[in-house]
């Protein structure tokens, strides 16, 4: 594996505090690297063959031929032994009381293995404890530490949940002077990530359907593992209804079923879907909602343009801003309707392939600039409200959803120059009628046609002889 990078050594040797691997787990049995294993007469030191006859919680009873027998401590296994399983074992001492020789497992197996350690080497470790910075841990007869960066691929808050587990791991450090072997769990998980990887990328398929697992759950969508690859299935993709938040629909740690929408081999990237696994709700609007048919809906978010409106989850539609009101013209949606709003509406168009839908709210409603010209006839004096004001002149409301315009020209004989200086909204003024367009929503009125030179609006003259016939000044904006 070579020289270990800056971060990992630092971590190391912080963890270690300036000891050995032996000083740190307080390793048990003698120490007599270099002797061989011997045959013949049993004497302390050697290392010689054994079997299994006998396991009990006082230990391991072994025979090691003729009519020697020892004994080693169950501790020393990480699995129980079998009976008739031959080992390796040192000879520690021989207990006259008992007539057996206490025999070690971990002196043989760390003589045995310490030779063939190598850089890269794949092991099997047993965690026996865990500390400040990682977990103590054993293979065979060596004794080894696991910083907490190298347990997992994924943050680890307590290594303590690892205690008493067996963690393959490959070998990253061996200092043989100072007896310190370092293991990395994660460097295992991260050579078998990219094995599924190359696999899974070499399998999959635009089109398919897979089960994933939900990594992270961003604004703009979540990551889904497959197995070894990332895919990201967007907002966009996750429902045909409309979603404002990601995590309203998954969870980190939740399984979902996923299609492969598009894989890109140069960057590695792969879009994902999860609404394409469900019914489009586009395919029965035709029938659902004919032209012509009125419909309740929510109003979703406004636009400049009009306003969007959803009749059912995955089915949104865009009542212009023409079509939301017979009253006047608007500047934004926004003067008549607000997110959340309840509305009904008349589906004017459907383009189900498009996923088009285009409502009139108006519509739902009575017209009523329907015989307006009949009902306010050219030449008709009526009362109105001033509805608002603009530059150029004021809005007048003949009644509910009928407006009509009094030019700045018509306001006063006088020259004006605001038309605040001569009405102001909610002010009730007497005004005669000059034309209409039904069709295009429009009324001219004239409010100096009723009144005579210095005559105040809020004392209209008593009778027709009074007021002041005059042509026409003004007209339609």
């Amino acid at each position: 594996m070579g020289d270990l990078d800056e971060s990992l050594q630092r971590e190391i040797d912080e963890a270690l505090e300036g000891r050995s691997i032996e000083e740190l787990l307080d390793e048990v049995g003698p120490s007599a690297g270099g002797r061989a294993r011997t045959g013949g007469e049993v004497a302390p030191g050697q290392v010689r063959p054994a079997r299994v006859v006998a396991v009990d919680r006082q230990g391991v009873l072994v025979e090691l031929g003729g009519k020697d027998q020892g004994v080693v401590p169950l501790e020393q296994f990480e699995e129980e032994p079998t009976t008739g399983t031959e080992i390796d074992l040192e000879v520690v001492r021989y207990d006259s009381v008992e007539d057996l020789w206490v025999l070690s497992r971990q002196g043989a197996m760390q003589r045995a293995t310490w030779d063939d350690l190598e850089e890269g080497q794949l092991v099997a470790a047993f965690v026996e404890k865990s500390n400040k910075g990682g977990l103590e841990v054993r293979f065979g007869g060596v004794q080894a530490f696991m910083p907490i960066s190298q347990i997992s691929i994924y943050r680890v808050e307590d290594p303590g949940e690892f205690v008493g587990k067996k963690l393959p791991c490959q070998i990253v450090e061996v200092n043989r002077r100072e007896k310190r072997v370092i293991v990395s769990a994660r460097a295992v998980m991260e050579l078998e990530a990219e094995k599924a990887r190359e696999k899974l990328l070499a399998e999959l398929a635009e089109g398919d359907v897979r089960e994933g697992v939900v990594r992270q759950v961003m604004p703009y969508g979540a990551f889904v593992d497959l197995g070894g690859v990332d895919g990201l299935v967007h907002v966009s993709q996750m429902s045909y209804a409309r979603v404002a938040d990601p995590n309203e629909l998954v969870q980190p740690g939740q399984t979902v079923q996923v299609k492969v929408l598009k894989i890109d081999s140069e960057s590695n990237r792969i879009s994902l879907g999860m609404k394409q696994l469900a019914p489009d709700p586009w395919e029965s609007v035709e029938a659902k909602y004919p032209p012509g048919s009125l419909a309740t809906g929510t109003i979703t978010s406004l636009a400049d343009f009009g306003a969007f409106c959803q009749l059912e989850p995955g089915v949104e539609g865009l009542v212009p801003i023409s079509e939301i009101t017979w009253s006047r013209r608007l500047r934004h949606p926004s003067e008549e309707l607000a997110a959340g709003q309840t509305v009904q509406a008349v589906v004017l168009s459907v383009e189900p392939a498009r996923h088009r839908l285009s409502l009139s709210i108006k519509q739902a409603l009575s017209n009523p600039w329907a015989g307006a010209t009949e009902r306010f006839a050219p030449g008709r004096e009526v009362l109105g409200r001033v509805s608002r004001i603009e530059e150029y002149g004021a809005f007048v409301e003949l009644s509910p959803g009928v407006e009509g315009l009094v030019h700045i020209s018509e306001l006063s004989y006088e020259r004006v120059g605001r038309v605040e200086d001569v009405v102001q909204v909610d002010q009730q003024v007497r005004v005669r009628v000059l034309e209409v367009d039904e069709a295009a929503r429009r009324v001219g009125l004239s409010m100096t046609s009723v009144i005579q030179p210095g005559q105040e609006q809020s004392a209209p003259p008593p009778d027709e002889q009074t007021k002041r016939k005059r042509p026409r000044r003004g007209g339609l904006d």
